[in-house]
């Protein structure tokens, strides 16, 4: 009697949270770097015409939104970063390791809503310290974590548009 090879399951993506991991605790380091280096609101130039160091508390959502709102907002965006969190991960368990054009936006988007909602659990606010310019134009100062976010959606929708559903990359 012959026996079939033995099948092994397609393991799941949840491993990609160990990215997540790696990028919250760079987020982690980063802010605790300028804290210690930078005074608040004190512009620093790295790259001068474009790229400043510069400290800055922010207790709103992306780009300020919703800063001046009372303090309701610190437990909304807590929970709303929670929330997505966990359902990005639950779509990691759903998700084959493979599939690293679905893993890794959803790791980094995990890694920047948790980096920010461990700033609003310490602090009351998230610490950011980026600051892109050209001339007149200014970017809203960021952090590691918001850049998790950001690329994170963009690879969301870059491989959406390139790879629908049920076609596999190679």
């Amino acid at each position: 009697m012959s026996r079939s090879p033995r099948v092994l399951p397609n393991p799941n993506a949840l491993a990609w949270l160990v990215l997540s991991f790696a990028l919250i605790a760079l987020d982690q380091v980063s802010k605790s770097l300028a804290v210690a280096k930078l005074a608040f609101q004190q512009p620093v130039a790295f790259v001068p015409g474009f790229w400043n160091w510069t400290l800055t508390h922010n207790t709103g959502a992306a780009f300020s939104f919703l800063a001046d709102a009372g303090g309701w907002q610190h437990n909304l965006f807590i929970a709303l970063a929670i929330l997505i969190s966990v359902v990005l991960a639950v779509a990691l368990r759903r998700t084959a390791r493979d599939e690293w054009h679905t893993a890794l936006p959803f790791a980094l988007i995990i890694a920047g809503a948790l980096g920010n909602v461990i700033d609003r659990f310490r602090l009351g606010y998230v610490i950011d310290f980026i600051q892109w310019y050209w001339r007149d134009f200014q970017w809203p100062v960021f952090n590691l974590a918001d850049s998790c976010i950001v690329v994170g959606a963009l690879l969301m929708v870059w491989f959406s548009l390139r790879h629908p559903r049920g076609h596999k990359l190679a």
